[in-house]
C-alpha cells in the first residue's frame, strides 16, 4: 500500500514480457519440432485454405439447388444467369485450390508449380463437367428421403432441413474431387459435413443413387465402402473395418477394399456396426444395435437373436 492508503500497481516490465515472447515465437520457428518430419522433405509452403473451400462448397450448393442456398430469389428468367456466373465464380476459386492442394502433395521441386497449375486447370474443368450427374444424383436422394420418411412433408423440407442430405451432397461432390485424384480437398470437404451434421461419409466410399440418412447422427461409411441403390440408414450405423493391414515393415497398407458392400434396396437400422470387407446382400434389412462381421444373403432379415445364432431368416418374398 502507498503511504496514500491507496494499492499501488506494480510497474509493467515491457522487456522482460517481451523477452518471454520472443523465446517462444523462436522455439516455434525453430526446428527440430517433428513437423517439419511429417509434412516430408520438399513439400511446398502454399496450403489450400478450408475457408474457401467450405465457401466455394456452399457456392456449388446454390447451384445444385439455385434458390434453396444462396440467392433466394431465382426464377425461371435469371436461373441461367445465377448458374452461369456463380459457376464462373466457382472455377476461379476451386482451380485455386486444387492447385494449391497439389503442390503441398507434391514431392517435387522446380517444374512443381507449372506441372501443378496444368493439372489444377485440367481437374476443375474435368469436376465441373461433372456437376450434371451430380445432379441428378441428389435429385434421387431427395426423393429417396421424402419417399422413406412419412414425416416429410415435401421434397423441399428434404432439401431445407436434412442432415443426411447436407452430407451427401458434400460427399457427391468430394467424390468426384477424389476421383480425379485431388489430395486433401476433398476429406476437408466431406470433414466440414461432418462436423456440421455428424455424419461421417469419406470421399472415397462409392454411393449408388437414391440414398438416404434418416436422422443421421454418429453414421459413419468408411473409404472402400461400396454402396448400391436404394440403401437407407439410420442413426448411428457404422460401415466399418475389422482391422488394419500392414505391410512388411508394419506400416498401415492403405487403400485396400476392408469396408462393406451393401447391395441394392438394403435397410440398416438405428445403431447397427458392419465391419470388414463382407457382402449384405440385396434386399436384406439389417435391425438395430446388430453387429455384424460376415456376410448376409439376399432378403435375409438379421436381428440379435440371429447373429448369435448365427441364421439369417429370409423375408417373404425373397
Amino acid at each position: 500500500m502507498s503511504e496514500s492508503g491507496t494499492e499501488k500497481k506494480p510497474e509493467a516490465t515491457c522487456a522482460g514480457d517481451g523477452g518471454d515472447l520472443a523465446r517462444v515465437v523462436e522455439a516455434l520457428c525453430g526446428t527440430g519440432g517433428g513437423f517439419e518430419m511429417l509434412r516430408g522433405p520438399g513439400r511446398r509452403g502454399v496450403l489450400p485454405s478450408g475457408e474457401v473451400v467450405v465457401r466455394a462448397v456452399d457456392l456449388l450448393r446454390s447451384v445444385l439447388f439455385p434458390g434453396y442456398f444462396g440467392v433466394s430469389e431465382v426464377t425461371a428468367e435469371n436461373r441461367c444467369y445465377h448458374i452461369g456466373a456463380t459457376l464462373d465464380r466457382v472455377q476461379k476459386i476451386l482451380q485455386e485450390q486444387v492447385w494449391r492442394g497439389l503442390c503441398f502433395a507434391c514431392d517435387r521441386t522446380g517444374e512443381c508449380d507449372k506441372d501443378c497449375e496444368a493439372r489444377a486447370r485440367e481437374i476443375t474443368r474435368s469436376f465441373l463437367a461433372r456437376l450434371p450427374e451430380v445432379r441428378r444424383r441428389l435429385a434421387t436422394d431427395v426423393r429417396a428421403g421424402f419417399e422413406g420418411d412419412p414425416a416429410a412433408t415435401s421434397p423441399d423440407e428434404v432439401i431445407f432441413c436434412y442432415p443426411g442430405l447436407i452430407a451427401i451432397a458434400a460427399q457427391r461432390l468430394a467424390h468426384e474431387l477424389h476421383r480425379l485424384g485431388v489430395p486433401i480437398i476433398p476429406r476437408m470437404i466431406t470433414e466440414h459435413a461432418h462436423s456440421l451434421t455428424g455424419i461421417d461419409l469419406h470421399p472415397g466410399a462409392e454411393i449408388g443413387e437414391s440414398f438416404f440418412i434418416d436422422h443421421g447422427t454418429g453414421v459413419v461409411v468408411g473409404e472402400t465402402t461400396v454402396i448400391g441403390r436404394n440403401v437407407r440408414l439410420y442413426q448411428g450405423v457404422t460401415l466399418g473395418a475389422r482391422s488394419f493391414p500392414l505391410d512388411e515393415r508394419g506400416n498401415p497398407v492403405k487403400g485396400v477394399p476392408r469396408h462393406p458392400i451393401v447391395e441394392d434396396d438394403v435397410i440398416i437400422y438405428s445403431g447397427a456396426t458392419i465391419l470388414g470387407r463382407v457382402t449384405i446382400g440385396r434386399g436384406a434389412v439389417i435391425g438395430g444395435n446388430v453387429w455384424l462381421t460376415s456376410g448376409v444373403p439376399a432378403g435375409a432379415l438379421v436381428s440379435q437373436d440371429d447373429v448369435h445364432k448365427g441364421v439369417f431368416v429370409q423375408r417373404p418374398g425373397n
